[in-house]
């Protein structure tokens, strides 16, 4: 039995169980960044982000492929306006589908970047964003919680099914908070819990990835 399974979820973890956490979280989205298509209990893709309320013109103009790997929990966008010329950060930015969706949202004068800690799926969003047009967004791979990015320096960070992951949430919470603006926003779409999880799964890797 590896460290993580002699805990529950609401036990101090160290670093060696974040990182066993990490390389999980790796494993399942390096298979993602293929397609999302039976991966997980809800529906992904097209499918996903129509179900979710995204611009239903904008999905209609995009191909089926590009947003394969698409496996958000909800839709960020709907939770506040964005002003042109926006600086947007997107936490676990996936395949970049919510990269684009910033893009239009900010237009050509805002910055929009994204971080994520598989190596893949960045690939995937550099790959869909390039076919898009879109080559001035900003992806960065990430190894844990630290964000590469200074002070104040993102007017909004947006988030959808990938803070939940984090085994260092209070970490994470602390970077989003110094990389915002004073006023800035953070608009978050995640899954969270409402009662304390069974041991067997607070303990299961692949629990954690999901």
């Amino acid at each position: 039995m590896g460290p993580v399974a002699r805990r529950v979820a609401s036990d101090p973890l160290g670093d060696q169980e974040k990182q066993q956490i990490r390389e999980a979280i790796r494993e399942k989205y390096k298979k993602v960044s293929s397609t999302a298509s039976g991966r997980f209990k809800y529906a992904t893709g097209k499918e996903g982000a129509m179900a979710l309320a995204y611009d239903h013109d904008l999905l209609k103009e995009m191909p089926e492929e590009l947003l394969a790997s698409f496996c958000g929990v909800g839709n960020p966008f709907s939770l506040g306006e964005i002003t042109k010329g926006d600086d947007i950060l997107d936490i676990g930015c996936g395949a970049g589908f919510d990269l684009y969706v910033a893009r239009q949202k900010t237009g050509e004068t805002g910055r929009v970047a994204g971080v994520d800690l598989t190596a893949e799926m960045l690939d995937k969003a550099r790959s869909n964003l390039a076919r898009l047009g879109q080559t001035d967004i900003e992806t960065h791979l990430v190894e844990g919680e630290k964000l590469p990015f200074g002070d104040h320096s993102f007017d909004l960070v947006i988030s959808n099914g990938v803070i939940n992951l984090s085994p260092a949430k209070e970490e994470l919470f602390a970077e989003i908070y110094r990389v915002l603006r004073p006023g800035g926003k953070v608009q978050i779409a995640d899954m969270v819990l409402e009662k304390e999880l069974p041991p067997q799964l607070a303990s299961s890797l692949e629990a954690w990835s999901q």
